[in-house]
């Protein structure tokens, strides 16, 4: 009888794990060459024979992180051919124009726990290639890189984002997709803001998520209890805008998997539950050229620059057209709402949380300007994006002194979201016709599947359509 184990997979304690990939992580700030950090990674997972398949994402147009794990030989020998079917992805292309690739990022590369992602793997992040070779057009992965090296080349200009992105912890597996059959979520803790015993489960949870986040690289920072009942937050460090927006697609994965181990479900749905507060992802934002923050000036208003002043008068002035980016679903549109420290009024305050944009108290190093009004289903890759170039080079304020006296609102349903976003001259020029188009389709496609008014109680429909909620079967049932 054998006493040797048949299995010998990679599993990397969690203090070599963070070191490993906090080094990845600066090699990506430090801009080292991509051929050789290609080189490299392919040399490790040669040599590295305890690896048995690696991990690769890339995100649909909606913000659904897809993963396919690749036989490590396989992928070796076949990284440059990798293929799948872009028609089987809602948004992405024509059953006539299927054929799509991945293009593996090196530098975006991740060891993962063995306890939670499963031993024997690491991940790496991709771009989706068209048939001609060049990136596919609905992929913001790609163009989120492509604008942020632009800005690097040409004027060393770097934009530093740091999310707060909140959550929910209810009871059973799959809470979401059962939605439809049980009509309700239920709390793991009624404590709120700060509230949580040492060994209860939305302790444990966070916790636990806390950890594999910092194994991770995410430099976290504090996490806590949220105001709601059974409501979290975990907030990392800021990092570059690529940067950050795959650590958000990878805290709401691995928040998912640890509360899944708990026979519990994390949701990032903005509003789950009526009469609570709900869901956010404020997006803190400041540009950074040669070391100095550019949105810091000791003697300006609220300590901000002139030019963190202009950022905001651009996207205060271009709200209504973005407002379907930061607010991407049905239920997103419960949670602008202005009893619940909801971030609906199109304006910027130090203090007031009902203010689209805040000035948080900063210093040279902290100065930025933070973007209440995103919700944390949206694409991260699609929002960053969306806010750095509107923060650059969108259209400022219409001079017309009655309209910037007045009180302006964000939409408050998705079908106003959508015929702003579709009118909208600067978000064809942001994203391109064929992908603004394809956006407002699918969003439209969601919202045709629910209730057109809102109304004060959550409807089934609009969390059995949401896009996050994965339910695959009973979205093809409509």
């Amino acid at each position: 009888m054998t006493t040797t184990p048949l299995r010998d997979f990679l599993e990397i304690p969690y203090e070599q794990l963070e070191e490993m990939n906090l080094q990845v992580k600066q090699a990506r700030v430090n801009r080292e060459n991509a051929d050789k950090l290609k080189e490299a990674r392919m040399k490790y997972l040669q040599d590295e024979k305890r690896i048995k398949a690696v991990t690769v994402c890339f995100t649909d147009l909606e913000g659904r992180l897809h993963m396919l794990d690749y036989d490590k030989k396989f992928l070796l020998k076949s990284q440059d051919n990798l293929t799948f079917d872009g028609s089987s992805v809602r948004g992405f292309s024509a059953q006539h124009e299927s054929d799509l690739r991945l293009n593996i990022d090196w530098a975006a590369f991740y060891w993962l726990p063995a306890d939670v992602f499963g031993p024997g793997k690491v991940l790496v992040f991709s771009e989706v290639m068209g048939r001609d070779g060049l990136p596919y057009p609905s992929d913001l992965r790609s163009k989120l890189k492509q604008y942020s090296e632009e800005l690097f080349k040409k004027e060393q200009l770097i934009c530093h984002v740091a999310p707060e992105i909140e959550g929910f912890l209810f009871k059973g597996r799959d809470a979401e997709r059962h939605y439809n059959e049980t009509g309700k979520f239920e709390y793991v803790s009624i404590g709120g803001y700060y509230h949580s015993l040492p060994g209860d489960k939305l302790r444990a949870f966070i916790d636990g998520a806390a950890e594999v986040q910092r194994a991770m690289g995410f430099n976290n920072e504090k996490d806590h209890p949220e105001v709601a009942p059974s409501q979290f937050e975990m907030n990392f460090s800021y990092s570059e805008a690529l940067i950050t927006a795959d650590q958000v697609q990878l805290y709401k994965l691995l928040c998912r998997q640890v509360a899944a181990n708990l026979e519990c479900t994390a949701s990032f749905l903005p509003k789950p539950v009526t009469g609570i507060n709900g869901n956010g992802m404020h997006t803190n934002m400041s540009f950074n050229k040669a070391g100095k923050n550019l949105f810091w000036d000791a003697k300006g208003q609220d300590g901000l620059s002139k030019a963190g002043w202009e950022s905001i008068d651009r996207i205060l002035s271009n709200a209504d057209d973005l407002c379907l980016i930061l607010n991407p679903s049905v239920n997103a549109y419960r949670r602008l709402d202005p009893h619940f420290e909801a971030p609906n009024q199109i304006k910027a305050s130090a203090n007031n949380r009902g203010a689209m944009v805040r000035i948080p108290t900063g210093n040279e190093k902290s100065a930025r300007i933070e973007v209440r009004s995103v919700a944390p289903d949206a694409n991260p890759y699609m929002v960053f994006y969306s806010l750095m170039r509107t923060a650059l080079e969108g259209p400022g304020t219409d001079q017309d002194e009655s309209k910037k006296s007045r009180t302006r609102f964000l939409p408050d349903n998705i079908y106003d979201g959508i015929r702003l976003f579709k009118g909208s001259k600067y978000m064809t020029e942001v994203l391109g016709e064929s992908v603004l188009t394809k956006y407002a389709e699918v969003k439209q496609l969601q919202a045709d599947r629910c209730s057109k008014a809102l109304g004060s109680m959550i409807k089934v429909p609009e969390i059995q359509f949401h896009h996050e909620v994965t339910n695959q079967y009973l979205w093809n049932q409509f």
